[in-house]
């Protein structure tokens, strides 16, 4: 499969496909009347009134042990509707006695029962079916997800949907492909390496990408042969509480995959700890992830995958198309409200069409389309929710007073929920907090630099390298910059372009190991040597 780029949000045309557009008709609509196109820019009056997903909630429990059960404690907690600040539902709150169950249950599956000892052309085909009953309930998944989250609909229903989909047909082809070497030694001996489940995993998804994160981490490790005790994201747990059922209608065993709702500092922290994970996969910031790598060290010294913040420069020379470089920058950053941990969002542009590039970026930023993600051609949603809402805020009063130009947006769009105008600011100095920290919103930041040499120094002076983007005609300046830019990836004339073979995952405090591709699986895989002595071999 080519490498699949979410496409329709670069189009400058969101008129909807015809697929999601007679979907979105059946899930319901408000008082007004239908569904309608935005404004730019929206008024407070119409992002106040919010499409009703008629989809059902049909999970909220934990599933342990191949069973939908209550938290140990009894306790619930709200996820909500971040266009409305209103609860959709009651969630199970997992605890440390939850996440202790789980992991009972997916020591006893991984030691005891029939998942390791399948063939790996079994558990192949389990993911397949997997992946099939996904494509089947898509259209529920991506109203959950949306609802949830607060992401556009066409984004969950077009895109990230069908990415699932493809991740899990990629790792079920992995299943029965994994397998050690021969290997020649000085010496009458047979030495042979053996690829084996690393066990236990503990996963920690984030909520900016639930079913994503979800297929990034379970893929692997069940494709590996390990069993799982998932903690969801509190902001968004109802996404892999479903596709989990699914799992099991596919024909998983009891005990294999267990979904734990609950609090960080409570159920993320027990799962980080316990002495019988064996290994510990996390997606989240970097902050936390020091947590969890520490929690990790403290108890049984469980090796760690981290994919963390960052940062990411993107990075358009004097020779670029200014239109597709405006265009790919304002994708680059605005995706899913700006909430992505590779956004590029650092924008630096060459001085001899900064202006030019400037004026361009606040056109664009003027004509994104905010309001409810149910409705047809709206590019952005609210942010996940109030924290995240005031932090993005208080950026932009950051950048305001360290006198960086606020070309646009800046407030709040609408009186309730978490909605963000499309903000730009010029004439940003390395020296700010906006181009220092992951805002993680829908914040653009623009510097303008001189030549390459400069331009290196100053995207790599940066806590974080998970990713960069670089725009320019000329082919030896983008081999300069491909091998320069300390980061785990670079995307030259294009970004954000994922595909389950590409690896991700990025240098320094950008996180540990990589996700994805043939690289994944080293995650979820002990190497073993086994040595035996030859007596009288016809060869060595």
């Amino acid at each position: 499969m080519a490498a699949r780029r979410l496409s329709w949000l670069l189009s400058r045309s969101l008129s909807a496909a015809s697929g999601p557009d007679s979907l979105l008709h059946s899930l319901g609509r408000n008082s007004g009347g239908g569904i309608r196109k935005w404004k730019r820019f929206s008024t407070a009056a119409a992002v106040d009134e919010v499409i009703i997903p008629q989809v059902q909630i049909p999970y909220t429990q934990h599933l342990i042990d191949g069973k939908f059960v209550d938290s140990a404690s009894g306790k619930t907690f709200p996820t909500y509707d971040p266009r409305t600040g209103e609860v959709i539902a009651q969630v199970a709150e997992g605890d440390a006695e939850d996440i202790n169950r789980a992991v009972v249950a997916a020591r006893k599956a991984f030691d005891e029962g029939p998942w390791p000892k399948m063939t790996a052309y079994e558990r192949c085909r389990i993911l397949l079916r997997f992946a099939d009953l996904v494509e089947k309930h898509r259209s529920e998944l991506a109203a959950l997800e949306t609802w949830d989250n607060g992401k556009p609909y066409q984004q969950s229903f077009n895109d990230e949907l069908p990415m699932f989909v493809r991740l899990f047909h990629y790792y079920a082809g992995w299943a029965d492909k994994i397998h050690g070497m021969t290997v020649p030694a000085d010496g009458k001996y047979h030495v042979q390496t053996l690829h084996e489940p690393i066990g236990v995993a503990g996963q920690i998804i984030p909520w900016n990408f639930p079913l994503l994160m979800f297929a990034w981490k379970v893929g692997p490790a069940l494709a590996c042969g390990n069993t799982i005790v998932l903690k969801t994201a509190e902001q968004t747990p109802l996404t892999a509480l479903y596709v989990a059922k699914l799992l099991h209608e596919a024909g998983l065993p009891p005990g294999v995959v267990n979904i734990v709702s609950g609090y960080g500092p409570t159920a993320g922290a027990a799962l980080a700890s316990h002495m019988d994970v064996d290994k510990l996969a996390f997606t989240g910031s970097t902050e936390t992830g020091k947590i969890v790598l520490e929690l990790a060290a403290r108890s049984n010294l469980k090796p760690v995958t981290l994919e963390l913040g960052g940062k990411s420069p993107f990075i358009v020379f004097d020779d670029a198309d200014v239109d597709q470089a405006v265009e790919a920058a304002h994708f680059a950053l605005f995706f899913n409200q700006g909430q992505c941990c590779c956004a590029g969002s650092r924008t630096f542009v060459h001085e001899r069409i900064y202006d030019e590039f400037l004026e361009n970026s606040k056109k664009r930023a003027l004509k994104r389309v905010v309001g409810d993600p149910f409705k047809s051609g709206v590019e952005q949603g609210p942010q996940i929710d109030t924290e995240q809402f005031d932090k993005v805020l208080r950026y932009i009063r950051s950048g305001i007073e360290s006198n960086a130009t606020l070309e646009c947006g800046g407030q709040r769009l609408g009186s309730k929920g978490f909605f963000i105008q499309p903000t730009v600011f010029s004439n940003v100095k390395d020296e700010m907090l906006i181009a220092q920290d992951e805002i993680f919103g829908p914040v653009q930041s623009i510097l303008k630099f001189k030549d390459t040499e400069e331009v290196i120094r100053r995207a790599n002076a940066t806590r974080y390298g998970l990713a960069a983007g670089v725009f320019t005609k000329n082919v030896h300046t983008a081999n300069t910059m491909m091998r320069a830019l300390r980061v785990g990836t670079v995307w030259i004339n294009c970004f954000d372009v994922f595909d389950a073979a590409i690896p991700f995952g990025g240098y320094k405090m950008s996180g540990t190991g990589r996700e994805k591709g043939i690289y994944s699986l080293n995650n979820y895989l002990q190497i073993k040597a086994v040595v035996e002595p030859l007596k009288n071999p016809a060869w060595i």
